[in-house]
């Protein structure tokens, strides 16, 4: 372990303040990294135009960059205690800007695919990492105000994505949505170097080999496979890869609970607050990833509209995402997170339940304050999971934590959407809703609302208190034994 009092007294003074600065920076580059993701969707015409190549084929860039930052997650926990979180997380920054430069600059789709590889590299870095220095420098106290700034990023850029993609193609070219990285990237970087803490590593530490490749094959093989269960190729190959990830999965979770210097401490899970978000949180996670894909879908092909229109009532999930943050601290604050959980979890199954009672000929307005109210439950639930997960977690035990919970929410966010494509798949042929295009998307709601009940179930078993050093819970009951 270092021994530097300069990086030591650093660590220190961080842990006793909250800083928001940093908190926002990190939010920043998750924005950037998530917006990625799925920003390129609208673009994939322009990009297939000059490249002279199927639309189809530009599908591969898409899948490279989700796949890489998967995969890349579990090794940056590492990473993060051997070089130290600042080096590391600046580095992430670094990767990601140059990245972005060379995408914008490829010529073919090759490079392109390539220059994503390199922009997962640095994402998957950038998001467990970046949450590690937020945690390590703030107080429990002030883990509610910190994990606000750190959701936001994952609730906006889903339904941001395909406005701005469209409006850059639109009105620049696609190759802005990859250059306005860099003065966004070095902009970060800079403030990186400024604001980031010197830490404490352990430049000893070894690495689990055996536990990485285990734990990097099985997240990788879900993802793809979760990706394909949500098209139209082979069913059967896309189970086997996905059983497959699930294996490997399984065995580094056995290899790990052996090992003597784990990859991840699994003693992690013995925490409840932290497994209940690992199990319940993945399932609330995974039901509200599928909203994005599910809405505009049925906006267009099961009631005809155009994809502007479409684009604008979806906005109303932003509207509530934003309108209801100011309220979530203070929600959370006067009742505890296991009422919130539970009523964000039921009040969200609900609105899945309303959606699919919409039809063409539902009023607009009617529709737009449905799906406001449905953002604005969303925004609950994520953001009490966001900071519950945390709460009973020891500072040792917070790399572990953080790369899993990362990794989990990678998952949880390609899976929503391969879940809603299997349910509009079998709903199509059942014809169990009816026979037509309409009927299948009712179907699929309802199985999403059905799916979010077990969120629920989880969260009923939460202690009252759960969470109450970070809720303020705990000073409630010194003042109320």
């Amino acid at each position: 372990m270092t021994s530097n009092p300069r990086d030591i007294q650093t660590v220190d003074a961080a842990e006793r303040s909250w800083r928001p600065q940093l908190a926002l920076l990190v939010a920043a580059t998750f924005f950037m990294e998530f917006l990625d993701g799925t920003i390129l969707t609208t673009a994939i015409p322009s990009i297939a135009s000059d490249f002279h190549a199927a639309p189809a084929d530009i599908n591969v860039t898409m899948t490279a960059y989700l796949v890489t930052v998967a995969m890349g997650i579990p090794l940056s926990s590492w990473l993060a205690e051997r070089f130290g979180a600042r080096r590391v997380f600046c580095l992430a920054i670094s990767i990601f800007t140059i990245a972005s430069l060379f995408c914008a600059l490829s010529t073919g789709l090759p490079v392109l695919t390539l220059s994503r590889v390199a922009q997962g590299v640095g994402g998957a870095m950038m998001v467990p990492v970046g949450t590690l220095v937020v945690l390590r420098g703030t107080p429990k106290s002030e883990l509610l105000r910190a994990t606000a700034y750190l959701v936001w990023p994952g609730l906006l850029a889903p339904v941001l994505a395909p406005m701005v993609g469209g409006a850059l193609t639109t009105f620049l070219s696609w190759h802005w949505i990859f250059l306005i990285n860099v003065p966004l990237g070095i902009a970060a970087l800079i403030t990186a170097l400024r604001l980031v803490p010197r830490t404490n590593f352990d430049s000893d530490r070894r690495l689990d080999w055996f536990g990485l490749a285990l734990t990097t094959l099985g997240v990788g093989a879900l993802v793809v496979g979760l990706e394909a269960l949500g098209g139209r190729g082979s069913n059967l190959l896309a189970g086997v890869t996905v059983v497959g990830g699930v294996l490997s999965l399984g065995g580094a979770v056995w290899w790990m609970s052996k090992a003597r210097v784990p990859l991840f401490n699994l003693a992690v899970f013995a925490t409840k607050t932290f497994r209940t978000t690992s199990t319940g949180g993945f399932v609330y996670r995974l039901t509200i990833s599928s909203v994005p894909f599910l809405l505009p879908l049925m906006f267009q092909d099961g009631f005809g509209w155009d994809p502007l229109k479409a684009g604008v009532m979806v906005a109303a999930v932003f509207v509530g995402n934003i309108g209801i943050k100011p309220a979530t601290t203070p929600l959370i604050r006067r009742f505890g997170f296991k009422p919130v959980l539970v009523f964000a979890s039921l009040a969200s199954a609900l609105t899945f339940a309303m959606c699919a009672l919409l039809t063409a000929q539902t009023p607009e307005p009617l529709i737009f304050t449905l799906l406001l109210f449905s953002g604005a439950f969303r925004s609950i639930g994520f953001s009490a999971y966001a900071s519950v997960q945390y709460a009973d977690i020891v500072p040792a035990q917070l790399p572990s934590a953080n790369a899993i919970s990362a990794t989990l929410v990678q998952l949880a966010a390609a899976g929503g959407i391969a879940i809603a494509a299997l349910f509009l798949r079998s709903f199509e042929t059942s014809h169990l809703f009816g026979p037509d295009h309409v009927g299948v998307y009712k179907g699929a709601f309802l199985a999403m609302a059905a799916l979010m009940l077990i969120s629920t179930a989880d969260s009923v078993t939460l202690h009252r208190h759960a969470g109450a050093e970070v809720s303020g819970g705990a000073k409630r009951k010194q003042a109320n034994p």
